[in-house]
């Protein structure tokens, strides 16, 4: 049974251009594009040997400018959820090199990876990945309480990112006590928690019905410009690219349009 649909998220706003600065040169001022937060070069990832070798993802090149919102749009099998993993740092390539905000994740320590992974980069998953015991309240918390943060300081960030999600009434639900598209709000407030430069979605609306899909994916686009970060988006649902700045696809690991 589908889930109940969710109210509508907060306005969408509009497009997000990539970030510039100006930089005053012999003629006065004119803009430099800043560094991609996201730069892919010939990555390549393959699982398995010989004739069972799977090739998940193969010679893939991108960037990804700060304040974006990109799909990646691929049917099941595609290799996103496998190039996903190599950006945040799960997993590591085979071939060609991931650098996220002027760090090549490729070549980090794991304790690097660690760093990158609660100061750069954080996830949604279609799983929700909520703690049954908790409150909406506490589960968006977990990330503050593990920098030991001062009570007062954590409460109101808290505060402020379920706000943010439409969620400030359901502060003290648990997630069975909550629809699922509410339980991904939860998520999603969660982790903006540490204010990550970078979001990674995978099939964040996987498990919600099309109209509380098309509400998160609305959310997602307005927390982007809300906290000034960047995200990119896994799905295989057309109607859910339809507000992100720029798509990337996928087709059999291989990169078939950006």
């Amino acid at each position: 049974m589908s889930t109940p649909a969710e109210p509508v998220a907060p306005p969408v706003a509009p497009p997000v251009q990539p970030a510039q600065h100006a930089q005053r040169g012999q003629h006065g001022l004119h803009a430099q594009p800043v560094p991609p937060i996201v730069s892919v070069e010939h990555l390549g990832k393959t699982y398995g040997t010989g004739a069972a070798a799977v090739h998940a993802v193969q010679d893939v090149s991108f960037t990804i400018q700060p304040g974006e919102l990109v799909a990646l749009v691929g049917r099941s099998g595609s290799g996103k959820t496998t190039l996903l993993n190599m950006i945040g740092g799960l997993d590591r390539p085979d071939a060609g090199t991931v650098t996220v905000d002027g760090r090549e994740v490729s070549s980090l320590t794991e304790k690097g990876l660690v760093e990158l992974r609660r100061d750069v980069v954080s996830f949604v998953f279609q799983t929700f990945g909520l703690v049954p015991v908790l409150s909406a309240t506490e589960n968006v918390g977990i990330p503050l309480r593990l920098r030991a943060l001062p009570t007062d300081v954590r409460e109101a960030r808290v505060a402020l990112l379920l706000e943010l999600v439409g969620l400030t009434g359901h502060a003290r639900q648990r997630p069975g006590e909550m629809s699922g598209g509410q339980q991904q709000r939860v998520a999603i407030a969660r982790s903006l928690a540490n204010s990550p430069r970078l979001l990674i979605a995978d099939e964040p609306t996987g498990q919600l019905d099309t109209e509380t899909g098309l509400a998160i994916m609305a959310l997602l686009r307005a927390v982007v410009q809300a906290e000034g970060m960047t995200a990119i988006v896994s799905t295989h649902d057309p109607l859910m690219i339809q507000l992100a700045d720029r798509v990337i696809r996928l087709a059999d690991g291989r990169l078939v349009e950006s």
